[in-house]
This record gives C-alpha cells, structure tokens and sequence, in this order.
C-alpha cells in the first residue's frame, strides 16, 4: 500500500557552532571551518574551550548573511546528516572549477561540479604544493619536495612499451609528470622568478639555488657558492630564526637577484643580496638592501621597503639634486671588491706597492697575508700575518705643507695610481726586524679589500678596471 509523504520547502539554512576540547581539536566546529566569522553574527570563541560553553544554532536565509543581501528561494530541504562535517585539507591536491568567458557572460568560477572529474593530485610523499606557474599549455607544480609538471586540455597515453603520446581529451589537468631531481621549493615559494623560459627558486632543505630550463634541473648554488649558501640556508633553517627567502628578477641588468634574510626583524642586519648572471654563469654581486619584494616592470627594476616603492638604477636624485649611486632607502654604502694576489703559489713574497686603473676615489681598506696558522702566545693559541695600515684615496691622502701638496694615500702617475705598502704587524717572536720598520706585507698570497671612500665625489660614478701588486722574492 502506498504512502504519501508530504515535502516541505524551505528558504534557510541552520547554522551552527559547536565547540570542541581544546586539549583534543583547539578550535570550534561551524560547517566545517574554525568558529562562526563574527562579521556575520558569530560570538568569541569561550576562553575555557569548555564542551557545551557558548554553542547556539542560527537560521539564516540570505547569501552570506549578508545585511540586505539577497533572500535564498524555497526549495526542499534534503534530510541528510554527515557524520563528520569537517573540512578536509589536501594541501598536494589540484581543484578547478568551471570556465570564466568574459565576452559571453558565462561565469562559473564557483561551479565545482561533483559530477566530473575536477581533481587532481600530486604524490603526497613530497608535500604540499607552495607553488603553480603556467607555462604555454603546461602547468609546473612545485611542492616542497619536488617539482613537476601536468599537461593542460590534454593527456598522455603511454604504451605498453613505455613510450608516449599526447591527445587531446575532455580533461583539464591531464598527466602529472616529474622533473629529474630530487628537489622542491621547501616553503619559499616567494623565492621563485622567471625570465624568458628559464625559472629559478632555491630549495633550502638541500642547500640549493636552482634553475629550471629547457635542459631540466640545475644547481647553480655549485657554480663557485656551495658553502655560502650551505651555511646561510642553515641559518635560516635554525628552529626560532623565522628566516625567508625573497628573490626577483632584475630586467635593468639581466640577474636573478636573491634575498636571505635568517631573521625578519626589521632592524636586524642579518641578511645578504647576491645576484646570479647567467652571462657569466656564476655570481657576480653583493648589494646592501634588504627589501621586502623584488619585480620588474618593462625595463625597469623595482623594490619593496616598508611602505615605500623603490626604483633601482636612476643614477639621479631629483628631490636632492645629487647623484645616488650606492644609495638604498636612503643610506649610503660604499662598494667595495675583494679580491686575492697569489701570483708564482710556491715563492714566499714580498708585496711591496698596490696600483690601479680606474677613476679617482678608492682605497685600500685591507691587505692581509696568508695567516701561519696558530701559534702559542702568552699562553694563548693566535693567528699571525702580516697586514698593511688603511691606504687612503688619492684626495684624502693629500696635505699640504709650506705650499707644497703631499700625499700619504695614492699617488697618480700617468693616470695610474700607485701607493706603497705599509706594514702594521706587531712583531712575531724571532722576527729580527718587522712591524712598521718593514716596507711591505710578507706572504705567498694576500687578501686585499678595496673600496670607494666617503668623500670624493660623493654618489658620483667610479670605475675600477684593474688592480695589481709589484712584488719581489722574500729573503726568508
């Protein structure tokens, strides 16, 4: 016999927050996401974390709840209850929704059809996907752990052979395909750029900078950098350091300009800015900004700081009135180079005279020999070597006396400027003579620091094309 059973219509929907053991779940339940927003009705979550403090149902029948918003129509109310109404978090797992056509007015961005299959997921083992980027008709997807790229409106078939083909099916997101290499981005997706078809990003958990390109996979931190960035990621990966990744690409010079900055304090002065040329397939540069974003617009490089938009390479301060080369956010650094002398590795060497080419407005911050090793001293274990005393620029080594210009610094002869070396060692044991007695810094090798000083020219342009050392053979 039949029944009939009468069907009610209904135009709203019941709301409810529930809160869980703070010791077990720590936030509450509503529809699945943490609390009601306060923004549509919804109250603070109870101190106590308390089962049964502060739960309540509401009815709401318009969108969103919304004041004034549009009213839901009548419809049947489907009787269904789920026994675990919680969201579900797949953070290596693809979703996409329907199509957006602008010039027909079908929009369904917020279509998820149940009905097909609209997802797609990449292996779990390598963690959550930090970053997409679409490249003509594939989509890379790099995930903690690696990276990887899935076809678009298209799929692959692979025959039982293992070989493969492309076809055109009624699919999104077709095939996911790994790139060789183990490496990811970690959780540094802000460290990626890309310029023309190469893509570059650092994997910090392996100590890697790394280039995607036609050829695959490369870890450009080997090229000369190994160390530095092995002991700069492990500073960043320090529990409490708190440390970010941020890079870009410089359209003005062509390089990918990478920021690490261990600690993200403001005032904190640990960080470094470096930059990779591919024309020389190596790093070339160390800057002294520290910014917050890196990006490039037509040919124009720009940064980040605070509040405030910077633009790179304008040479002239307008507001000023003056040149700002070396300037970022408004202080100035000067640029320095370090560089090493090891000319004839087995003679032991006297370096007596520095001279360079190059414009007026540098000096020698250091010039330090090759180190003995430790020695025992007063009961202590030190580090000897020779070093020479700050060789001033050609006008700040200049003075006068009785009308006559002298100069203590560099001299310039034949536009080449030469100085000579002055000792500043203390005396070693069983040194017959030495310390400022001695013309000259004692090694096989030396490291020299030269930079640009404080007041010649200030801002202006200072080109530096050559830097070398006369030197004779030690008489031990």
């Amino acid at each position: 016999m039949g029944a009939v059973i009468e069907v009610k219509y209904f135009n709203s929907f019941v709301l409810k927050k529930v809160n869980i053991d703070i010791d077990t779940e720590s936030v509450p339940s509503w529809n699945g996401l943490p609390s009601v927003p306060q923004s549509i009705g919804g109250y603070p979550v109870a101190a106590t974390g308390d089962i049964g403090s502060d739960n309540w149902n509401i009815e709401e029948a318009r969108i969103r709840g919304g004041y004034n918003n549009t009213n839901v129509d009548y419809g049947v109310k489907a009787y269904l209850t789920e026994d675990e109404p919680r969201a579900s978090v797949r953070s290596n797992s693809l979703i996409y929704s329907g199509i957006y056509n602008s010039r027909t007015g079908v929009n369904n961005t917020n279509v998820f059809s149940v009905a097909e299959e609209i997802t797609k997921s990449a292996d779990p083992a390598n963690g959550s996907i930090q970053k997409l980027y679409a490249e003509d008709t594939n989509l890379i997807i790099f995930q903690q752990l690696k990276v990887s790229r899935a076809l678009i409106d298209k799929d692959a078939i692979y025959s039982a052979e293992g070989g493969g083909s492309i076809t055109n099916v009624n699919t999104t997101i077709g095939t996911i395909q790994p790139y060789a290499g183990e490496f990811g981005i970690s959780n540094d997706p802000a460290s990626f750029a890309v310029y023309g078809y190469r893509k570059y990003f650092t994997d910090k958990n392996k100590n890697a900078v790394l280039r995607l390109s036609r050829d695959g996979i490369t870890e450009i931190s080997n090229y000369g950098m190994y160390d530095y960035f092995r002991d700069e990621f492990n500073n960043i990966n320090t529990p409490g350091a708190q440390g970010v990744l941020k890079a870009g690409w410089d359209i003005h010079n062509k390089q990918y300009v990478l920021s690490s900055q261990p600690s993200i304090s403001a005032s904190s002065n640990q960080y470094s800015t470096l930059s990779f040329d591919e024309s020389v397939n190596g790093w070339t540069s160390f800057f002294t900004f520290k910014p917050d974003q890196l990006f490039s617009l037509k040919n124009s490089f720009y940064t980040v700081k605070g509040n405030g938009l910077y633009k790179h390479y304008v040479g002239f301060d307008a507001e000023n009135n003056a040149i700002s080369r070396g300037t970022f956010y408004g202080e100035t650094t000067p640029t320095s180079i370090s560089f090493v002398f090891n000319p004839k590795v087995s003679m032991s060497k006297v370096f007596r005279t520095v001279n360079y080419e190059g414009d007026n407005g540098w000096q020698i911050d250091s010039f330090d020999s090759d180190s003995t090793g430790k020695d025992a001293s007063n009961g202590s274990w030190i580090f000897n070597k020779d070093s020479s005393a700050l060789i001033k620029s050609y006008e700040e080594g200049a003075y006068s006396e009785n009308g006559v210009t002298y100069r203590v610094g560099f001299n310039r002869k034949e536009n080449k400027y030469n100085a000579s070396i002055l000792n500043n060692s203390n005396i070693r044991a069983e040194e017959v003579l030495g310390g400022s007695s001695v013309s000259g810094i004692k090694g096989y090798f030396a490291n020299v620091t030269i930079s640009t000083d404080a007041t010649t020219d200030p801002g202006g342009a200072k080109e530096l094309f050559a830097v070398s050392s006369n030197y004779s053979e030690s008489s031990y």
